[in-house]
């Protein structure tokens, strides 16, 4: 059970950048609703990648799984800090 908390949590450790940049630079602003959003997605994240690791039992087939569940998430925060493909949730 440790295992799997660790697994599901340990991405929202990575909170801890942005807060960390506002507390020593002006240009890091996040809200509450940015961290959010941001540790929900993370979330599923780490949830996605504990179930893989559940479900799947090749290897080759974890690691494309694993690899398409990254490239996934990069779209949507790109998407979203950015609004590269101008889609309703730019944030921009």
């Amino acid at each position: 059970m440790k295992n799997i908390n660790l697994r599901i949590i340990a991405p929202l450790f990575l909170l801890l950048i942005p807060l960390v940049g506002m507390l020593f630079s002006d240009q890091v602003k996040w809200s509450l609703f940015d961290f959010a959003v941001m540790g929900s997605l993370l979330l599923i994240l780490g949830t996605g990648i504990d179930l893989i690791f559940k479900k799947i039992t090749k290897q080759s087939s974890r690691i494309i799984y694993i690899i398409i569940l990254i490239l996934s998430f990069l779209v949507i925060w790109i998407e979203m800090a950015t609004g590269v493909f101008y889609s309703p949730i730019a944030g921009s």
